[in-house]
């Protein structure tokens, strides 16, 4: 990094933990508290990059971004393959000489026991159906093959119930017409030599993108998206969806509540909250959605309320706000604010969950890592 290059850096790090302090008795309004753990050493930041923990260390890897400008002035979005590392969350993110074998984005990560799972994802020319297990072992990272998904899937969600982690829609291509209306499971319980992913019975609603999972009480939620309509005027072919559904292996799938707005992209899995709750942070609610060239750098970003789904009682209820705070100069400088993310994970680090980088606004991506503790009943 270049000696001017590195000073900017410096400010806009200094800015951001200014702004979570800033911001602090507002956001505890939900009595959640919020903090910035040190952004990531990427001027520009990711979208739809892979997050979660191993060996107590929080790692990053992949995502995609426009390094070079806004995308209507031109500038050609670019995939990544570089692996971060945050061994403490006052320490120093550490770039990796390990990369990932291919640059990718828009996965679904999941944690578990054994480390970091990277499922499907892609890039521009196409999608993937690898899944990856990365592993700190305290001196470097391991990359182990897993197997690989029935088909090719980014823009999916999915989350650990128990020992199985479950996958849900997607597409298949980066030029697909249609969203995947497919449910997948793999069960980690089972032997290295026998552990195949099972093609489930969908939810019965219509296929989709970019859905929030959650799991709570050995239950795997599925929530919100957006399908596609290849007959929809224009190039916006997404028609945002409130609907929501619960899946058992004993019950099978259960249609339950809709969301008051959709939530498209929102950081997943849904953070759990208090004896029974679900909490979904922002993600898009469409309102935009046919405006991103019209409005440019002025778009006003993604909501900034909570949801919150009970899930025995099966209803929505605000959950406070995120501490958003525009800034001095949302149109040229948007990361001098602090902005809701979109297409990010949802991590759980020891005791707070993090949202790694992701979109703030169409085109703009950031570099820095929010942090949340949930506040116990």
């Amino acid at each position: 990094m270049r000696q001017h290059d590195s000073r900017k850096f410096v400010c806009f790090t200094a800015t951001l933990f200014a702004l979570i302090g800033s911001s602090a008795s507002r956001a505890q309004e939900s009595g959640h508290q919020w903090s910035q753990l040190p952004p990531l050493p990427d001027r520009t930041g990711f979208a739809g990059p892979f997050a979660g923990v191993s060996g107590e260390v929080l790692i990053v890897a992949g995502g995609a971004n426009f390094p070079g400008g806004r995308p209507w002035d031109g500038h050609q979005k670019v995939w990544h393959d570089r692996i971060f590392l945050l061994d403490k969350p006052d320490g120093t993110w550490r770039q990796l000489d390990r990369k990932l074998p291919a640059a990718a984005a828009y996965g679904v990560s999941i944690n578990t026991r054994d480390g970091l799972l990277c499922i499907g994802g892609g890039n521009a020319k196409k999608h993937s159906r690898d899944v990856l297990l990365l592993r700190w072992t305290g001196k470097k990272l391991q990359i182990e093959r897993m197997p690989p998904l029935p088909r090719a899937a980014a823009f999916f969600c999915g989350a650990l119930v128990g020992k199985t982690v479950y996958v849900a829609g997607g597409i298949e291509r980066p030029d697909s017409r249609r969203a995947l209306h497919t449910f997948w499971a793999l069960d980690l319980s089972q032997p290295a030599d026998r552990r195949r992913w099972r093609s489930l019975k969908p939810w019965p609603g219509p296929a989709r993108i970019l859905a929030v999972a959650a799991t709570r009480d050995d239950a795997f939620y599925l929530l919100s998206g957006a399908t596609l309509d290849p007959d929809q005027p224009g190039d916006n072919k997404r028609v945002y969806l409130r609907d929501a559904y619960r899946y058992t292996p004993k019950d099978g799938w259960t249609k339950i509540a809709r969301l008051p707005r959709p939530v498209v992209a929102a950081p997943t899995p849904a953070v759990p909250v208090g004896a029974a709750g679900l909490m979904v942070i922002g993600g898009d609610d469409g309102a935009n959605a046919t405006k991103v060239t019209e409005l440019k750098d002025r778009h006003p970003g993604f909501p900034a309320d909570l949801l919150v789904y009970d899930t025995k009682q099966n209803t929505w209820t605000s959950g406070g706000r995120f501490p958003k705070k525009v800034g001095d100069d949302p149109a040229h400088h948007p990361n001098r604010g602090l902005w809701p993310p979109v297409t990010t994970p949802t991590v759980r680090w020891a005791d707070r969950y993090v949202l790694p980088s992701g979109e703030v606004r169409p085109g703009v991506r950031t570099p820095r890592v929010v942090s949340l503790r949930v506040k116990t009943p």
